[in-house]
């Protein structure tokens, strides 16, 4: 799962996880966002139809990063008016700045399992005294992967050695393939 593996699932249009839009959970989260200057980062962000909506919204500190160049290029066809300088292509486990939310949306189930301490870790790290990860996982198991998933149990367990306050619970936004199975969570430092 380098970056060839992402390309050519983009090149490839083996993209199950692309609704085609910010999705409904994540929608009602942004809605508690009452800070439009707040930098926030969003890490594996694909198509980012997250940055679109939130940059359409007002919120124009927002800063996308994936390791593929696909979802980017698609991503800025589509909003020619995002800075170019907030569209990172990278690792996000290599990169460096300071957020005040980190938005979760589909990057933690495509990553393998055994990375998951290293990215609340990276996440830790790339978040202000008060920052917050903000978004939804996948609370139900899927045969191989990617996606992986995973339990709120599990969850919890990760978070709280890195976070003050977590929350998890059940999200009455998703979509229909999706319903009873994610949860939305925010973790706060």
């Amino acid at each position: 799962m380098d970056l060839d593996y992402w390309s050519t699932r983009y090149q490839k249009q083996q993209t199950g996880w692309d609704i085609g839009e910010a999705s409904g959970p994540l929608i009602q989260l942004f809605q508690g966002i009452n800070n439009k200057n707040a930098k926030i980062l969003i890490p594996g962000c694909g198509n980012a139809y997250e940055a679109e909506y939130l940059f359409n919204a007002g919120y124009k500190n927002v800063v996308i990063i994936d390791i593929a160049q696909e979802p980017l290029d698609d991503f800025k066809s589509r909003n020619p008016e995002f800075p170019s300088k907030q569209i990172v292509l990278g690792d996000f486990f290599k990169h460096q700045g300071i957020y005040d939310i980190i938005v979760e949306q589909t990057f933690f189930c495509a990553i393998n399992p055994n990375m998951r301490p290293a990215y609340v870790e990276k996440c830790h790290e790339l978040l202000n005294n008060t920052g917050s990860v903000i978004g939804v996982l996948f609370n139900r198991e899927f045969d191989g992967g990617p996606p992986f998933g995973g339990s709120t149990e599990e969850y919890q367990s990760l978070f709280k050695f890195k976070f003050s306050k977590v929350s998890f619970e059940r999200s009455p936004h998703s979509i229909k393939p999706r319903k009873n199975s994610e949860v939305v969570f925010c973790c706060e430092k």
